[in-house]
């Protein structure tokens, strides 16, 4: 098996077969190897071919590194405090499209109350939501490290910043 990880075509985003959840973590062990410094590469690619990380993921991960001969023993309680500790993560399935928008001070004051009001507007829901269509999940963050060009927010991996309220529907165009 190559060390690539491919997301498997599923009808829904947010559910999978158990053969692709068991494809994925054999390919990303195989790429990172079954040591306990590969946890995080291992969910992270779970995380990105499937839309999230199942709590069934844990268990197969758990047995599938446990190695006795060489002391490595994790317990599915110390896998999930890995994927609920980092925010990159999601244990719930979440829409296509992930926007994590910045509620931090500096965002706050520049006109950040403004800008979360148009995207709840713009995309329906509220923060900590999906839309039916798992098109979007909206998503608050305490910060997101770039405070002097606020308000921003992030869609996937793209960080937006100086975003007024009319700004949101163009931004989001791009991902239609």
């Amino acid at each position: 098996m190559s060390g690539d990880i491919q997301s498997h075509a599923v009808e829904e985003i947010g559910f999978y077969e158990e053969a692709d959840l068991d494809s994925v973590i054999e390919a990303a062990v195989e790429h990172h190897g079954a040591a306990r410094d590969a946890v995080i590469p291992i969910l992270s690619e779970i995380n990105r071919a499937i839309g999230y990380i199942p709590a069934e993921a844990l268990g197969k991960i758990r047995r599938r590194i446990n190695s006795p001969e060489t002391g490595l023993f994790l317990a599915d309680s110390h896998l999930y405090a890995i994927a609920s500790f980092y925010h990159m993560f999601s244990l719930q399935p979440t829409g296509q499209h992930v926007i994590r928008f910045c509620e931090s001070a500096p965002c706050h004051v520049m006109g950040g109350h403004e800008v979360i009001q148009a995207l709840k507007d713009h995309i329906g829901i509220q923060p900590g939501e999906t839309t039916g269509d798992r098109r979007w999940t909206l998503l608050q963050t305490s910060c997101l490290g770039v405070c002097g060009v606020g308000p921003v927010f992030m869609v996937d991996h793209d960080i937006y910043g100086n975003v007024t309220p009319e700004r949101v529907p163009f931004i989001l165009e791009r991902y239609r």
